[in-house]
């Protein structure tokens, strides 16, 4: 029951992350999850870890104070990592390097196929790095927002800052 709700959220954590994919391999890993406290409430379909969570499938890893997965009557999943930041990270196909972010907390649903990374969100694939307080990411049509402090609703003028290296902008044209 841990591993089937787990699986999903675990895996589009790192959709947020870019469009190439991670290994395909870590998809058939088995999810092996660390914390100092873990709760499962079978009724409301709920699975909660606290304290120091560590969640690592394949190359797939993710580090947080604590993460909440609900799932509801139809299937739908929200998951919500929280932590000082939320980090996570894995390897991608066809040698492309790695992927990782970080971010005060971490929300998707997948009736919305949306992930919602805020609070700091940082995601850095090889030399190409997107900054600001909130980065989206719509599973379905592949569409991100970066958003500064001012647009995510925050006071402040912390603006968004995104490094994109030539030669991955070469490589994304072909």
């Amino acid at each position: 029951m841990i591993r089937k709700i787990l699986n999903i959220p675990a895996l589009v954590l790192l959709l947020a992350a870019g469009q190439v994919y991670a290994l395909e391999s870590d998809r058939k890993q088995p999810i092996e999850i660390e914390a100092d406290q873990g709760e499962l409430d079978q009724k409301n379909r709920s699975t909660t870890f606290s304290g120091n969570v560590s969640i690592k499938q394949g190359t797939l890893n993710i580090r947080a104070a604590s993460v909440h997965v609900v799932r509801s009557d139809d299937g739908q999943q929200t998951m919500k990592a929280t932590g000082s930041p939320v980090r996570f990270g894995q390897t991608l196909d066809g040698g492309k390097g790695t992927v990782s972010g970080e971010a005060a907390q971490v929300d998707y649903s997948s009736a919305t196929n949306v992930v919602r990374l805020s609070g700091n969100a940082k995601v850095t694939r090889g030399g190409d790095k997107a900054e600001g307080a909130v980065i989206t990411y719509n599973t379905r049509t592949e569409v991100y927002t970066v958003s500064g402090s001012k647009a995510a609703g925050g006071k402040g003028g912390k603006r968004v800052s995104v490094v994109i290296q030539p030669d991955s902008m070469g490589s994304r044209s072909k």
